[in-house]
């Protein structure tokens, strides 16, 4: 959604593209994702991402059908676990409600999608929530919110490498504990393939708690929430085999969309 939030819901979709364009990725992770959601004017927002980036080469993994605040129900055997080019016709034939979840787009070609369940923390918790003061400013607000289902999408690209995207529990230690399932699952995929691994996303853990006392490092150190102010570090990209030498941090990119600044890494 734009920040701040709008009431034109064809112009929010039209500047999604311009942001993606504007941040000029091969590859991007994106996390609360709207697949034919009345809330975003029905768009398949991954298919935007897709458009902006001339590619079609994407993945979107839902995590529920409807959306989170709203009527939703937890996905079933019948629903499909990864939404691609190749099969969206025929979920939007089946799927009237729409989904919510997380995708990954390329322009470099995917010989593999798969998806990694993560489960949710049972408790909720209070969470800040972007909101307009009175004088009409960008500003915060605290409600209880319920955690959601959360997943991992891993896209194997056709160069060696593996991304895997995801966007953990904001409940403390259950991001953690999801986090550590994710490392595991990425050893898995890295010696199933033999493809070195990217974990990037939104992991709702402070500044350097992703790579701390682990293999993994993160290439990218920058505050990202909120994307108006930015206070602290929530996204990564975290790397268990890059050399200082072999990638650079990119400097972030201001879209107007999302209440989260999007992190870059140039691998080189």
């Amino acid at each position: 959604m734009a920040i701040p939030p709008t009431n034109d819901l064809a112009a929010d979709q039209q500047k999604l593209g311009e942001a993606i364009e504007a941040i000029g990725a091969d590859v991007i992770g994106i996390q609360e994702v709207d697949e034919q959601l009345a809330r975003s004017g029905g768009a398949s927002q991954t298919a935007v991402v897709a458009d902006a980036m001339r590619t079609q080469h994407w993945g979107f993994a839902p995590v529920m059908v409807g959306a989170p605040g709203e009527k939703w129900r937890k996905l079933n055997s019948l629903d499909p676990r990864v939404i691609t080019a190749e099969n969206c016709a025929s979920n939007r034939e089946s799927n009237v409600d729409g989904n919510y979840g997380i995708g990954i787009v390329s322009k470099i070609p995917v010989v593999h999608w798969d998806r990694l369940e993560l489960g949710n923390s049972v408790v909720g918790m209070p969470l800040v929530i972007p909101a307009e003061n009175k004088k009409g400013k960008q500003s915060v607000r605290m409600i209880y919110v319920a955690d959601e289902p959360r997943v991992a999408l891993a896209a194997t690209l056709d160069n060696g490498w593996t991304v895997i995207n995801t966007h953990l529990s904001f409940v403390p230690f259950v991001n953690y504990r999801q986090l550590r399932k994710i490392k595991k699952w990425a050893a898995e995929l890295s010696a199933q393939y033999g493809t070195q691994v990217l974990i990037i996303g939104d992991m709702n853990l402070p500044k350097g708690l992703p790579a701390f006392r682990s293999d993994w490092n993160s290439l990218v150190e920058q505050n990202s929430y909120p994307s108006w102010g930015a206070k602290i570090q929530f996204d990564y990209i975290l790397s268990n085999s890059l050399k200082p030498d072999q990638y650079e941090s990119l400097p972030t990119v201001v879209t107007g969309v999302s209440d989260h600044l999007p992190v870059r890494v140039n691998i080189l």
